[in-house]
């Protein structure tokens, strides 16, 4: 089987000639009391791009419909989503499995910060044994109904990201980037990487794209001109957003406020994303 193996054997060339083929599917089962209708993976090329923020967001805007909605703080070595929501409690369990903790508006929540004993403490593991925590909160989390669960990935094109679009069925991904030239080359290659695994992508988040002055009400693109809308020309995709720096919203964010924030410019965005 060829290391660029993608497990769709439709297209390969190879098709019946490998082990893969004796598998055609991936994916694993939620648990029998999970009944989740859509999954999205947020991703991004680099870390310090807003890539949690986003995912908040897009719970926020979800909740906000009136969707049942729920988190997968996939990110296991840098888990900031519970802090994003004001949320330090302790994940509690029974026999039927992990039961996730809510937000103050309902939003469910699953991360590792919520099943350490100090949420400070470092998550020191090789690569398999994360990949194989995540696939749990898929798993092994009693969820119940929901109508958009937002897994939250870490960077780069990894073992996370990998098990995620072949153990969970991905019905799109956001990326977020920034403006910076380099960015984009990197972004890229989150796009590729969902082509090759038959996902598709929904939209591009440029984030801290630029500063409106308070005084004068001009944009400053601090981090130079933005690339999204060449990005996603170039691979066919329609959504984008950019995203200004807002400091009220990385107060809320730190703050464990993001419920209450106003962001009208992501709203518009998540509209096109939510339905």
């Amino acid at each position: 089987m060829s290391e660029e193996c993608t497990h769709d054997c439709s297209s390969c060339a190879s098709s019946g000639g490998c082990q893969s083929a004796e598998k055609t599917s991936f994916l694993e089962q939620e648990n029998k009391l999970s009944h989740i209708k859509n999954v999205i993976a947020v991703v991004s090329g680099k870390g310090g791009v807003g890539k949690s923020t986003v995912t908040s967001l897009l719970a926020v805007e979800s909740r906000r419909k009136g969707f049942d909605t729920a988190i997968i703080d996939a990110d296991i070595t840098g888990p900031s989503i519970p802090q994003s929501f004001g949320v330090h409690k302790r994940a509690e369990a029974s026999d039927v499995g992990l039961f996730p903790v809510e937000t103050a508006t309902g939003i469910k929540l699953m991360s590792l910060n919520l099943l350490v004993e100090n949420e400070t403490d470092p998550v020191i593991w090789r690569g398999p044994v994360i990949a194989g925590a995540v696939k749990q909160f898929w798993t092994d989390v009693v969820w119940g109904d929901v109508d958009y669960m937002f897994v939250d990935l870490p960077p780069g094109t990894g073992d996370v990201p990998l098990t995620v679009f072949q153990s969970l069925p991905v019905k799109g991904i956001i990326v977020v980037t920034s403006p910076q030239e380099l960015v984009s080359m990197i972004v890229t290659k989150a796009v590729k990487m969902a082509e090759l695994m038959n996902v598709p992508v929904l939209g591009i988040v440029e984030n801290y794209s630029y500063f409106v002055c308070p005084d004068c009400g001009k944009k400053h693109y601090i981090y130079g001109e933005s690339h999204v809308k060449e990005i996603a020309s170039k691979h066919g995709i329609r959504n984008t957003v950019q995203l200004p720096i807002n400091p009220k919203l990385s107060a809320a964010f730190d703050k464990g406020m993001t419920e209450l924030s106003d962001c009208p410019e992501f709203s518009e965005f998540a509209d096109k994303i939510i339905k």
